[in-house]
């Protein structure tokens, strides 16, 4: 009687080297294709045991757990429970475990194990680990496990003979008897199981292997990990103020220069104020913020670089879980400090379409770096810039006290959506840390080129353009002898009209001018304020004053207050409603979160506002 032909599959997490290790065992004996009535992708190939038999072998998709959501992982689950429609259950487990990242992939590893059926543990890459500076001990690990483990290196094909000696062992025990359960450990237990089995598997590593087990047992403790972080995220936003201030302040002199010489050699007209008053004021107001905006993308890249900012993302997944999310939302969340358009667009990793959709309507409320030179005209006009505390200037905190109401506000809406509308239970969240690592000074010099260019692009354009059209705005049609420009200008009727909205939160003509433009980019709110004050003022003196002091003289810090309020909560620029809305396919969910934005801006500015007045801030 002939046997009926074996099945292995190869389980493991994302990054384990499944598919390489696939490939060496089964060579060009493969087929792809999909499982019946889902798009995942089926790969399976034809291997030979030592005795000459043929074995089927199937690669699973890469999984961190058998209590999952995506497609990818439930078809994983399925074939492994034998409940997958067009596949016959395996004979053998083939559990493929990444030897340098040991104790995370022995999660699931002990998960699977648990199921008793038949396995064997192929450690992969341990030449990866050995380079590394990390020696392992398969007999140790398996006496631990209770099943074979064999060492591999897929890519050298190193291990394999012994590797199918072990399956052909294991299929011979499948055919013995049916599956014998272990006891399930909670998740935390086989966290804490991990950790053991990972170090009780070391016969040696190196200093700096060692160091940077002891890093991430510092910085990813559950209650040193979080003041450290914010410990960072405070020096970061002290630096953007201190380390800036000098090159600064330079950009500004040479652009106050510069209109004051164009006013002294060109004779009184148009063309004169258009340059001195549209793309120098306009303009130039926006590009001396330049050096705040590569201040804080060189700390981003360097926690990029060093690997720290993944495990940022790895605490931050316990807060996530307490509004809905998980740890996946946060790196588009976190790409939405940079732009919120990318940040959007990688929410395509997120596999829960509700995580996703939540993730998606909160990302503009994460402080974008064109908000960045808003913030900082009105805090060096207002907020005093005087040391709280030794080598704590009060202007940073107010920064970082922004950006902190941007993470809660979104927050707590992620709280009330995934309540109401989305609706649904929390996804789990699993990542692989990558290795610590120096920064090298050409990445670091690449990555601030590829910023700063984008920012001058970006004020060469789209900012210019803008200028341009509200000079154009501000000063036609022309006012008659004695009539204030703005008050006369198309402009000017336009604000008047917006301000009998605005005027309850406590903005004036010009802010209610300023926020029209800010809807293709938040950093036009600048060049808008110093267009508009360019033009109104009547005087040579008055005009070569820098916007700060033209703010202190026409607001108050209630209404300055207000101002920073609202834009920690108003809607985006247009081209993040635009992706919104080819991401969700429609001009529902743009709608709403343009709705929902604006609302919270307005009454968090007008609450900020009443507050400051009866405060006597008015």
């Amino acid at each position: 009687m002939s046997r009926k032909p074996g099945v292995v599959a190869l389980v493991g997490n994302p990054n384990a080297g499944k598919s390489a290790l696939f490939n060496a065992l089964t060579g060009a004996r493969q087929k792809i294709a999909n499982y019946p009535g889902v798009t995942v992708e089926r790969k399976a190939g034809r291997m030979l045991l030592p005795n000459g038999e043929p074995i089927e072998v199937v690669d699973l998709p890469g999984t961190y757990g058998l209590d999952t959501t995506s497609p990818d992982e439930e078809v994983t689950r399925r074939v492994i429970m034998g409940e997958q429609p067009g596949q016959v259950q395996p004979d053998v487990l083939v559990i493929v475990l990444d030897a340098s990242n040991l104790e995370q992939h022995l999660v699931l590893a002990q998960e699977v194990i648990a199921l008793g059926r038949p396995s064997v543990v192929a450690l992969n890459m341990v030449d990866l680990a050995e380079r590394d500076g990390l020696v392992l001990d398969p007999g140790a690990l398996a006496s631990e496990l209770g099943v074979p483990v064999i060492a591999t290196v897929a890519v050298r094909r190193r291990g394999l003979d012994d590797l199918a000696t072990a399956v052909a062992a294991a299929r011979a025990m499948s055919e013995a008897g049916p599956p014998q359960p272990r006891a399930r450990l909670t998740m935390p237990e086989r966290r804490m199981m991990a950790r053991t089995m990972a170090r009780g598997a070391i016969l040696s590593e190196t200093a700096v292997h060692r160091l940077h087990a002891r890093l991430d047992r510092v910085l990813l403790h559950p209650w040193l990990g979080p003041p450290i972080l914010f410990a960072l995220l405070f020096v970061v936003f002290q630096a953007v103020f201190s380390w800036a201030k000098p090159v600064q302040e330079a950009l500004d002199g040479l652009f106050s220069a510069g209109s004051a010489w164009l006013r002294a050699e060109m004779a009184p007209s148009l063309l004169r104020d258009l340059i001195t008053d549209g793309v120098i004021a306009g303009v130039g107001s926006v590009i001396v913020f330049l050096p705040q905006i590569l201040v804080l993308f060189f700390f981003i890249l360097v926690m990029e670089a060093t690997g720290y900012m993944a495990r940022a993302a790895f605490l931050m997944d316990r807060m996530m879980a307490g509004v809905g999310l998980s740890g996946r939302s946060f790196i588009p969340l976190l790409s939405s400090f940079a732009c919120a358009v990318p940040g959007i667009m990688s929410t395509r990793s997120i596999t829960d379409p509700r995580d996703r959709l939540t993730t998606i309507l909160i990302a503009p409320m994460m402080t974008c770096s064109a908000r960045l030179p808003v913030y900082a005209v009105i805090i060096a006009a207002f907020i005093p810039a005087r040391q709280v505390l030794p080598g704590v200037g009060l202007q940073g905190l107010v920064l970082l006290a922004l950006y902190a109401m941007g993470i809660v506000g979104a927050m707590g809406a992620a709280l009330v959506l995934r309540r109401s509308i989305t609706r649904g239970a929390a996804s789990g969240f699993i990542m692989e840390l990558p290795k610590y690592q120096l920064p090298t000074v050409k990445d670091l010099a690449l990555g601030l080129f590829q910023r700063a260019w984008i920012f001058l692009r970006r004020a060469g354009t789209m900012i210019f353009t803008v200028a341009i059209v509200l000079w154009l705005l501000l000063n036609f049609p022309r006012a008659a002898p004695g009539q204030d420009q703005v008050n006369a200008s198309i402009a000017g009727h336009i604000a008047n009209g917006l301000a009998v909205v605005v005027e309850p939160i406590g903005f004036n003509r010009d802010i209610a001018l300023t926020l029209i433009p800010t809807m293709a980019a938040r950093e036009v709110a600048v060049s808008s304020l110093a267009t508009t004050y360019a033009v109104g003022s009547n005087d040579e003196a008055a005009r070569a004053v820098g916007l700060a002091d033209q703010l202190k003289r026409h607001w108050s810090l209630a209404t300055a207050l207000a101002f920073l309020a609202w834009f920690v909560f108003a809607p985006q620029c247009m081209s993040t409603i635009a992706v919104t809305r080819r991401e969700t396919n429609g001009w529902k969910w743009p709608a709403f979160m343009l709705g929902y934005l604006f609302g919270l801006a307005y009454v968090f500015a007008g609450a900020v506002y009443w507050i400051a007045v009866a405060a006597g801030l008015g």
